[in-house]
């Protein structure tokens, strides 16, 4: 089995503290929840203790193999905890997800939990969402690079992402435009006017969503942000 980062790690196993038996979970995508889900399977390796709603096919590979019992989030069903990781992370707990391409999927499973806890190295938390990093934006295949000329009104200089030369492809079937944040950008305000733009689907930022932030260091530490009322 392949090495983990102490940072990752060290996130993971104060993530899997705060999870206990008979929960149903939301489980995201990304290194760190993938190594908080083998964790889970490692303390309760019996009979599904666990059950989980899933924003990847990956993490429901994992979830299964790690005998946790995966669901549909089908109306009825509320999630206790969801777990997940970030690529940003600000001061103020607003994120930017989907490097992986399963924002929407991802913040579809957040919604639906009555707690939102972030799991992820310390190397993510920046000081401005969007330094060196891209907002992902999902966006309908259809006419995809119109609704792109439209986003660019928004956040110019986008770029389709590519899965070698054919645009990349989400699981649910979209394609997903990156576009950078430039500074002094209204955080707050910018998901609303997103969301405006015909064929934008859902985008990555997560803003008032994550009730608290586990951030493992290198030296196996683990920082805690919590919101502010």
């Amino acid at each position: 089995m392949a090495a983990h980062s102490p940072a990752r790690e060290a996130a993971a196993r104060a993530a899997v503290e705060l999870v206990e038996q008979g929960m149903t979970l939301g489980l995201g995508s990304g290194r760190a929840l993938w190594r908080v889900v083998e964790l889970l399977g490692q303390r309760w390796p019996g009979p599904p203790p666990l059950r989980a709603a899933v924003a990847s096919e990956g993490t429901g590979e994992r979830a299964r193999a790690a005998g946790i019992e995966v669901v549909e989030l089908d109306g009825e069903i509320e999630l206790d905890l969801a777990l997940d990781g970030a690529d940003q992370v600000d001061a103020q707990l607003r994120l930017i997800k989907g490097g992986g391409g399963a924002l929407l999927r991802e913040k579809i499973v957040v919604a639906a939990a009555r707690r939102f806890v972030v799991v992820a190295e310390a190397a993510k938390r920046v000081d401005r969402l969007g330094d060196g990093y891209d907002l992902p934006v999902e966006v309908a295949r259809f006419a995809w690079p119109d609704t792109a000329r439209r986003l660019g009104a928004v956040l110019p200089g986008g770029a389709v992402r590519r899965d070698g030369e054919p645009p990349y492809v989400t699981d649910e079937g979209h394609h997903i435009i990156d576009c950078p944040i430039a500074p002094g950008v209204d955080l707050d305000g910018l998901g609303a006017r997103l969301r405006c733009v015909p064929g934008v689907l859902e985008h990555g930022l997560f803003v008032g969503m994550a009730e608290r932030a586990l951030l493992g260091g290198e030296d196996g530490t683990v920082e805690q942000l919590e919101r502010r009322p």
